[in-house]
C-alpha cells in the first residue's frame, strides 16, 4: 500500500527559498565577524576643579573696536607767486597826459580826400567781339533780311539744272559803322557755286546797325544762313 501526502505538506517546492535564506544569514554573520573590533573604553571622571577651569577659560570679555575712518585730506591752497623783484616807481616821474574831448568843435575843418576815379581800361578799337550786350541788327529785322536774300539771289544755272539744293552758313564782321567785311563760309551748301553766291549776297548787304558793348558801338562777328531751294 502506497502512502500519499497532502500537497500543502510537501516541502520540496520551497527548498530553494530556504537555501537562499540560509546563505544570506551565513553571509551576514561572516560580515559582522570581520567588522567586529574591540577597544578599551576609559571613563574619565569630571571633577569640580576641571569644571571651574573650563568656566574660567570661557569667561572672556570680547569688545568690538569701531573702525575710525580717516578725515578727508585738506585741499591744497596754491601759494601766490610773489615776484622776485618789485619795481618801485618814483612819484616824481612825469607821465604823458592825453586830453580827450567829447564836445563837437563845429569850427574845426575836416579835410576830405578827393574821390579818385578809377580809369577804365582802354578798349582796343580793332577788337572783335563774339558776344556783346546788344547784337547787330539788319535794317528792318530778320524778316527784312530773308526778303533781301529772296529778292537778290541768283541761282547758279548749272546747280539749278542738276537740281542741287542746300544751305550755306556765312560768318562775317559787322564794323562800328555797320559795314560788313571778312565774309567766310563756315558750312558749305554742297556746291562751290552756291557758296560763292551766298558770299556775294552777304557782301552786298546794306549797312547793319552795329552791336554795342557798354553803350558804345563795337566790331563783332555775326552768322547768317543762306538757303538755296528750287521751286517746283
Amino acid at each position: 500500500m502506497q502512502l500519499k501526502k497532502s500537497a500543502n505538506a510537501n516541502l520540496e517546492d520551497k527548498r530553494l527559498t530556504y537555501v537562499l535564506i540560509g546563505l544570506v544569514f551565513a553571509l551576514s554573520v561572516l560580515y559582522v565577524a570581520f567588522e567586529w573590533t574591540t577597544s578599551d573604553v576609559t571613563v574619565a571622571e569630571i571633577t569640580d576643579v576641571m569644571v571651574e577651569q573650563f568656566e574660567t577659560e570661557l569667561d572672556i570679555d570680547q569688545t568690538l573696536q569701531d573702525e575710525e575712518t580717516p578725515p578727508p585730506p585738506e585741499p591744497e591752497i596754491p601759494e601766490e607767486q610773489i615776484p622776485d623783484v618789485i619795481n618801485v616807481v618814483d612819484n616824481t616821474t612825469e607821465t604823458q597826459t592825453i586830453k580827450i574831448s567829447s564836445e563837437d568843435d563845429q569850427n574845426k575843418k575836416i579835410d576830405i580826400a578827393p574821390v579818385v576815379k578809377l580809369e577804365e581800361p582802354e578798349e582796343d578799337e580793332d577788337e572783335i567781339f563774339r558776344v556783346v550786350e546788344k547784337q547787330p541788327e539788319f535794317p528792318g529785322g530778320m524778316a527784312a533780311l530773308s526778303k533781301y536774300f529772296q529778292s537778290n539771289i541768283r541761282y547758279p544755272v548749272m546747280a539749278q539744272e542738276m537740281g542741287i539744293q542746300g544751305k550755306c552758313i556765312c560768318e562775317f564782321v559787322v564794323n562800328k559803322d555797320g559795314s560788313v567785311q571778312d565774309v567766310v563760309v563756315v558750312r558749305s551748301a554742297g556746291d562751290p557755286s552756291l557758296d560763292n553766291e551766298a558770299v556775294r549776297l552777304v557782301k552786298k548787304m546794306p549797312k547793319w546797325k552795329p552791336g554795342e558793348q557798354r553803350g558804345k558801338p563795337v566790331r563783332c562777328k555775326f552768322v547768317v544762313p543762306v538757303t538755296f531751294k528750287i521751286a517746283r
